[in-house]
């Protein structure tokens, strides 16, 4: 069967639960850590939390310094399990080697439930088997849509980025472009290449390929800014996170560039751009639903147990477009820093 119409078909599995978001007392490498009274806030926010034993749940993710968009994968994670009577682990590493690491550090804490990222699957192949092994449910959420069954995770929660890359080449006809660069901002991270690719798979223009180190913004805005300089004919600069669509305003600018600037993602900064018209439009992957039902999904695994999408089918949580006609919309969201 063609992939894409596979994932057409699909009927993704939705998870329904009431959310109050709350700090939790979150612990290890890269994460932050609120003590005493974070716990006790969580015990204030009782109200609607379930009497289930309580869980420790290690979230796992490929997030870089300064990337906000897991600030809003880990709000949705904190508040189902501030629901679910969870201790939540965040931890995070963009190196995929030190990533499997954390994940390995779970295991050894004996957690009773992880979700990650497989940006790099292959990478995380021998450490969710061990995982397995040791009796320890492992779902994946935001990236590995293609790998999650190879690699044996009981759920996956997250965008088809190849479909949303589609999707998005044919928003550029709809404008009018005609030449486009992608610029991707990690090498190797399997769902960027396949949003570049699914660009380029429906666009009717041209489609460069741009490679930036996305932990070194300045470093990105003089490349971007380089490449419109020395190519005049780019009308479109496709970004693959609102930090770096944001960066490249700036590139327009120094470049003297007519170009307009489209995104993958949204946080708060991001939907005040659009509602400028800075940034012409965004693909929202729904970030929050996706650390959310991630962490819900192991509670309902453990006491009910559950498969979101029968353990065969993924839920997918976008893409959903937001430009000028919705933006306001979004924007009450975004602002708590839930969208």
């Amino acid at each position: 069967m063609d992939r894409s119409a596979h994932f057409r078909s699909r009927r993704p599995a939705l998870v329904v639960a009431l959310a109050a978001a709350t700090a939790l007392t979150l612990a290890g490498c890269s994460s932050g850590s609120g003590g005493k009274k974070a716990e006790e806030d969580g015990a204030n926010a009782s109200a609607g939390r379930a009497d289930t034993p309580r869980m420790t749940v290690a979230l796992v993710t490929h997030q870089s310094a300064g990337d906000t968009f897991w600030d809003i994968v880990r709000k949705g994670a904190e508040a189902a399990a501030a629901k679910d009577n969870i201790k939540l682990v965040y931890t995070h590493d963009p190196d995929a080697g030190q990533q499997a690491g954390l994940v390995q550090n779970a295991v050894d804490q004996k957690v009773d439930g992880i979700a990650v990222t497989l940006a790099k699957p292959d990478a995380m192949k021998d450490v969710v088997g061990r995982a397995k092994a040791a009796g320890i449910p492992v779902v994946g959420l935001n990236s590995g849509l293609s790998d999650w069954k190879r690699l044996g995770l009981l759920q996956f929660f997250g965008q088809d980025e190849t479909v949303a890359g589609e999707a998005f080449g044919r928003k550029l006809n709809e404008v009018g472009a005609k030449k486009a660069v992608c610029v991707i901002q990690e090498q190797g991270n399997v769902g960027l290449t396949q949003r570049c690719d699914g660009v380029r798979k429906t666009f009717d223009g041209t489609t460069e390929t741009l490679y930036v180190n996305g932990a070194d913004m300045p470093s990105v805005k003089s490349t971007i800014t380089a490449k419109l300089k020395q190519d005049k004919a780019i009308d479109h600069v496709v970004t693959l996170g609102a930090p770096f669509a944001l960066t490249a305003v700036q590139s327009v600018d120094d470049a003297g560039s007519k170009a307009r600037i489209a995104t993958f993602d949204l946080n708060k900064n991001l939907t005040g751009a659009v509602k400028k018209g800075t940034i012409q439009f965004a693909v929202d992957q729904q970030p929050y639903l996706q650390g959310y039902l991630a962490i819900d999904s192991l509670w309902l695994y453990r006491n009910n147990g559950n498969y979101s999408g029968g353990g065969e089918q993924p839920v997918l949580t976008g893409p959903a477009f937001v430009d000028k006609s919705n933006v306001d919309r979004i924007a009450e969201f975004a602002a708590k820093g839930t969208r």
